[in-house]
């Protein structure tokens, strides 16, 4: 990303007071204990077993690793996973500073 973009992205973040997570297109992750995660701004399951599910994001990929692991609920940009949630790995990101 260059620094202009950057500089863009930080101005309208403040001015419109966005979440850096919708104004990037991050993921935001919410975990409950170890028993329930939902995830926003995911783009589809790429992998799915009760031992592990992962996630395509708009960079890279979100691993979730446990046991009895289900999908709950899910919605085009919103997914929720109950089980036992042991690891929550993200491959591919970069970071927007």
């Amino acid at each position: 990303m260059t620094r202009i973009s950057r500089k863009l992205r930080r101005w309208t973040s403040e001015v419109l007071d966005l979440p850096q997570d919708v104004l990037y297109d991050m993921p935001r992750l919410t975990l409950i204990g170890s028993k329930q995660l939902y995830i926003e701004n995911h783009r589809g399951v790429i992998h799915f077993t009760p031992d592990r599910i992962v996630l395509a994001l708009s960079q890279g990929q979100l691993e979730i690793s446990g046991n009895a692991l289900v999908i709950r609920n899910i919605l085009p940009d919103e997914v929720a996973i109950e089980g036992t949630i042991l690891d929550i790995h993200m491959n591919g990101v970069e970071g927007n500073g």
